[in-house]
């Protein structure tokens, strides 16, 4: 709103007026103003959530200081979810059809954690809503990402000049010197970001097996697919990891920066084509959500930190989650993920070893055996006890040694994941 409040005075001369201007001030002060948020509304909401005695019903599982947080307020997650909405609401801009998306994919998810986490609370059910009925919400929000990203005119990316076109080759030189680009440069496209080839890009046609018109439709109808796939994947897997101190908040924010830092230079003409990495205009926008993402994220971690006095529950942990994969694919960087969010990626594959092992081998032997003490991982070394077939000490360790470790796991990804664009 402040973005836009400058806009419509710029026939003023008001001091420092053109700062709006630059995506770096924005930014900064997105972030700045999400981190306040968190911090100084948080603890009002924390005190209303206590008072209202919305906390979080424990199970016995033989974890280490598990029932010490019987009783701490849970649905922190609106904390976030208010931090991220101030700090966008005031600096981006909002007519931006990647803000709008990020905003929606907030809203949405946001909404369907607070409902799961809403029936586990008020109405004592500890189950929540059904695996199935979050997949379908998932999926929705999934399919109207991809339809937009398919037919929405504003979402586009430019092709770099063939070698062998001079004359497309001289305009995209001047493009590129005064930082604008040319209309028939930009173009809908399925392509996207993979490392350790020549130029960076994968394109989902080359996965259609048929031509012409109808390769045209299935390509898209692949791209939708994987949207929806990525979507449902980060969400899921940010709240399975949902389930330590200051885990998901922590690592989440370390992709929250890659995400942001990629946004910056992929909608900035010069600097994507001095990395190689595809240009994709308008997506600066998404560094000024991401800036408020990561300062939402650092000020809820003042509070969620161990010992936490709160906690995000599925209202925190759907929604950004969620937000990742929405970023990763409006700045093609989707194939990325696996790498950036390895934390999130390994948790989630623990949890369908685990169970389908169980499985297995209930079925040939008539005893479910485990790979894992527990699933997710992070509960493996916090347990005691020896597993079936993943070494680990019989002692469990430390909740907080265990998270600054995935933490320390999670900055190493992010560093890689920056070093891939510049491997081929």
């Amino acid at each position: 709103m402040i973005y836009h409040l400058f806009q419509s005075l710029r026939e003023y001369d008001i001091p420092g007026q053109g700062l709006m201007e630059y995506l770096s001030f924005r930014a900064i002060f997105a972030s700045i103003t999400s981190m306040l948020v968190a911090v100084f509304a948080g603890k009002r909401i924390i005190r209303w959530l206590q008072k209202k005695q919305i906390g979080e019903d424990i199970r016995d599982l033989g974890l280490e200081g598990q029932l010490q947080k019987k009783g701490t307020p849970t649905m922190g997650g609106i904390i976030i979810i208010l931090s991220i909405l101030c700090g966008v609401l005031l600096f981006a801009d909002l007519t931006s059809i990647y803000i709008i998306l990020l905003l929606i994919t907030t809203v949405w998810l946001g909404a369907l954690g607070f409902t799961d986490d809403y029936i586990k609370v008020f109405r004592h059910n500890k189950e929540g809503l059904s695996e199935k009925a979050k997949l379908i919400a998932q999926i929705m929000l999934g399919l109207a990402i991809g339809l937009t990203v398919c037919f929405n005119g504003d979402i586009v990316v430019r092709e770099k000049a063939g070698e062998s076109d001079a004359k497309t080759a001289v305009q995209t030189t001047a493009a590129e010197t005064t930082g604008t680009e040319k209309a028939q440069d930009v173009v809908k496209s399925t392509k996207t970001t993979i490392p350790f080839v020549k130029n960076h890009e994968f394109d989902y046609k080359w996965l259609s097996p048929f031509k012409g018109a109808w390769g045209w439709y299935c390509k898209w109808a692949i791209y939708v697919v994987m949207i929806v796939i990525v979507i449902t994947a980060c969400s899921n897997g940010t709240n399975l990891t949902d389930g330590m101190d200051g885990l998901s908040t922590g690592t989440s924010a370390i992709a929250g920066v890659v995400l942001g830092i990629f946004a910056w230079l992929s909608g900035n003409i010069i600097n994507s084509d001095y990395l190689n990495i595809m240009y994709i205009p308008g997506t600066g926008e998404i560094a000024v959500f991401m800036a408020a993402f990561v300062g939402a994220l650092i000020g809820f971690l003042w509070y969620n930190s161990f010992p936490a006095q709160v906690f995000m529950g599925d209202t925190g942990s759907l929604a950004i989650g969620g937000i990742i994969g929405v970023c990763a694919i409006l700045i093609r960087k989707e194939l990325l993920l696996p790498v950036l969010c390895g934390v999130f990626f390994v948790e989630s594959l623990s949890v369908l070893m685990q169970r389908f092992y169980f499985k297995y081998t209930k079925k040939r032997y008539g005893e479910g055996r485990r790979i894992f003490k527990m699933a997710p991982l992070h509960h493996h070394f916090q347990k005691e006890g020896i597993p079936a077939l993943v070494t680990a000490p019989k002692r469990a360790l430390p909740e907080a040694k265990i998270v600054v470790r995935f933490w320390i796991i999670g900055i190493i990804l992010a560093v890689l994941t920056i070093a891939l664009l510049k491997i081929r």
